[in-house]
């Protein structure tokens, strides 16, 4: 039998009597309205001209390793041999009527050459070259048109050309640009278009689930606003500082779909609570109270969850890579803008709306409820019978982590583009044409004196299907470089071997570079970088909820459960991505494995989303907590209060990432299905089900606190009167 009766607390709490800081912010806010409101105004007006230049100035390349020896080959390749690179545009030209290289054929090389010699980013041009870039039957050659510019520079010559080239094609000649730049190019192409119509598709959804939430239209609207405010103003950031370093276009991509996740999620807890306090003190002078009592409760725990946001998400730009670090600042950008909205514009159009907030309610609506009876409920029956419930949790995410421990991860290969993609058609043409492994030849660069062994190594391989002779530096530096064409398909596992084998037995001076190099040299660095990445994270978070809740045993276990739903989901992700489950009917060719940057990035965002729940149910726990002392009405309390937020607003998540699993390429039906999948779980299983259980369990144990470690630690109170 357990008691429900109040205990003293533990450890002595102080219930702040006036507004914290937060609180008087707040008010502030609302003394000040007219220059908030023009300073949110000049900078959503401000940034926002630069807004619709996000999708054409945002580059498209930056997958690759920082100071990889592939990366330090393909820039040696640019520099002195003509642009003879992994960023060169390759343009298949195809005859069905004779020989390429004669006739209409050659009419169409020589235009395919004179349109690439106009575009000032192309360095040396090749015409295809007998034994090596034109088929044996001569019907089918290869255009190469070297690298003159930086790998981004040349994605965007790859989307300026592509069209152009393929125009050229006649009714006997078939004209397909190709190679790493065209592959990127159509890879952003598609995978914009997938993400336009999976935020169409999300919208009307998430507004539903809203409208069900709040009850009321307006209140409903106001997280769809704040994150519209969030998103133009870091759209037009991430424009102004492309001008200075290089931002990849999923930086842009990931932050449209965290902001609108976050964003309701930050408005969502504001509101249900402002609505709250209000109809507590419905006076002249309850705005202020209201606003006040808000920021510093609810606000509160959106500040400390948004700084776990970014802790989680920072710890990403460990991986030496420029998209992953761009990536993960530009969602760190626009999780700054939307809280910062949250915690300034969200105040005043609170205090400026009041009871209007409630127009046009659902005759159900109770706005100013805050306590969910369901919810308590749910937290009496969890504190009746927690070892079954929390076992039952336990075995369901334990069971869908089971397949983790034989997931695989590669690098994408040319199946996360249509089958109608420039870049994929000219993939197979090469491959079916010149052999399989000619789509990802490597390139070696070596000093000269050492030019004879390096062709000897090269020739003797078994991996290599043929070497062409080597090429002299084109500026007279002391570098040959050498081509040569694998065995094996670009993303068959035996090309790895390979690598390895070259760099063993190759000179000392050699660099082995090509796409399918580089592609490789940063699985490599990603699987190092991964350990390392979720060590940090763990420790940051662990660090970040001690400190808000000065209690290490819940912060521990809050930080340790949030493994159990990023496991599962990626167990799921094995069995539809590596094995194919549901391939069919989400539309998709299975690559037999998972694309290798999805563990570590994707590991930071689902822990950056789970500790944002967490941060919601312990604040409001430890509010409980510090009121009564009452182990059982922080659990239950928790869940009454915050339960209903959670909820929403896990929905709303479910919502919007599984939409991105209904359309586009490969790499955002992967992030659909493992961030949706985590978001289900973690939400419903995890912050509703197995923390509270470990809330129950714990008792008092999880609020304790040494007294070495409160004197250490800055006194933070989410209780106040």
């Amino acid at each position: 039998m357990t008691s429900t009766a109040p205990h003293p607390p533990s450890t002595p709490s102080r219930v702040p009597n006036g507004p914290g800081p937060l609180g008087r912010l707040g008010t502030w806010v609302l003394d000040h309205r007219r220059l908030v409101a023009a300073v949110w105004a000049l900078l959503i007006v401000g940034l926002g001209i630069f807004a619709p230049r996000v999708e054409h100035d945002l580059s498209g390349a930056g997958w690759q390793a920082d100071g990889s020896d592939s990366v330090a080959a393909r820039d040696l390749a640019v520099e002195h041999f003509g642009g003879n690179a992994s960023s060169a545009i390759q343009v298949v030209v195809r005859s069905s009527d004779g020989p390429v290289t004669e006739g209409e054929g050659a009419e169409v090389i020589a235009e395919v050459t004179a349109l690439l010699e106009e575009d000032p980013r192309i360095a040396t041009i090749v015409p295809p070259q007998p034994g090596a870039t034109l088929s044996q039957d001569g019907d089918t050659g290869v255009v190469l048109a070297g690298a003159g510019a930086d790998t981004n520079e040349m994605v965007r010559a790859a989307t300026d050309l592509k069209e152009e080239l393929a125009a050229l094609s006649t009714d006997t000649v078939e004209v397909t640009p190709t190679g790493s730049s065209l592959l990127w190019s159509d890879f952003n192409d598609a995978n914009l278009e997938a993400m336009l119509k999976s935020e169409l598709m999300s919208w009307p959804v998430t507004l539903a689930i809203l409208v069900l939430a709040f009850g009321a239209l307006v209140a409903a609207g106001l997280p769809l606003i704040l994150t519209l405010a969030g998103l133009v103003a870091s759209a037009g950031s991430l424009v102004l500082i492309n001008q200075l370093v290089p931002v990849s276009i999923w930086a842009m991509n990931f932050a449209m779909m965290f902001a609108l996740a976050l964003g309701i999620d930050y408005a969502l807890f504001l509101v249900v609570r402002y609505r709250a306090a209000r109809a507590a003190h419905p006076g002249p002078e309850g705005v202020r109270w209201a606003v006040a009592q808000t920021m510093d409760t609810a606000g509160k725990a959106v500040l400390l969850s948004g700084l776990t946001v970014l802790i989680s998400l920072s710890a990403v730009m460990l991986v030496p890579s420029p998209s992953f670090r761009s990536m993960a600042g530009g969602i760190m950008l626009s999780v700054v803008f939307v809280l910062g909205a949250t915690l300034t514009l969200l105040p005043l159009v609170l205090g400026w709306l009041d009871d209007r907030i409630n127009r046009f309610s659902l005759p159900w609506s109770r706005s100013g409820e805050h306590r969910s009876p369901r919810f308590a409920a749910w937290g009496e029956r969890l504190w009746a019978r927690p070892w079954t419930w929390g076992l039952v949790s336990l075995l369901v995410l334990l069971a869908l982590a089971a397949p983790i421990l034989g997931l695989k991860t590669a690098m994408p290969s040319i199946k996360v583009l249509p089958e109608d993609a420039s870049a994929r058609v000219g993939y197979d043409v090469v491959q079916a044409e010149l052999g399989e492994g000619a789509p990802g030849a490597i390139g070696v660069v070596v000093d000269s004196d050492q030019a004879a062994a390096t062709l000897k190594v090269l020739a003797d391989d078994p991996g290599l299907a043929g070497v062409l002779p080597g090429m002299k530096a084109a500026d007279g530096a002391d570098l040959e470089m050498f081509t040569a064409v694998p065995t094996v398909d670009p993303s068959d596992p035996e090309l790895a071997q390979t690598v390895d084998r070259l760099r063993a037995d190759l000179p000392s001076s050699a660099l082995v570079g090509g796409a399918a190099v580089e592609n490789l040299d940063l699985k490599s660095q990603l699987d190092e970088s991964t350990p390392i990445v979720v060590a940090v994270v763990l420790a940051l978070g662990f660090l970040l909820l001690l400190v808000a809740l000065q209690a290490p045993l819940i912060s521990l276990l809050g930080t340790l459960v949030s493994l159990l739903s990023t496991a599962a989901a990626f167990g799921v992700a094995r069995l539809v991505f590596q094995e194919g489950y549901g391939a069919d009917l989400l539309g998709f060719e299975s690559q037999g494995f998972l694309d290798a940057w999805a563990p570590v990035f994707f590991f930071a965002m689902i822990f950056a989303i789970a500790m944002d729940y967490t941060v919601f149910l312990l604040a409001s726990a430890k509010e409980h907590y510090e009121r009564s002392g009452d182990p059982h009405e922080a659990m239950v309390g928790s869940l009454a209060h915050s339960g209903r937020v959670i909820f929403a607003a896990g929905a709303v998540m479910v919502a919007v990432f599984f939409t991105f699993a209904l359309s586009g390429p490969i790499p955002p039906k992967e992030m659909g299905i493992v961030l949706g999948v985590a978001v289900l779980l973690d939400a419903f299983l995890v912050r509703l089900v197995l923390l509270p259980v470990l809330l129950r369990l714990t008792g008092r144990a999880a609020w304790w606190s040494p007294a070495w470690l409160r004197r250490v630690l800055p006194t933070i109170s989410f209780a106040h009167d």
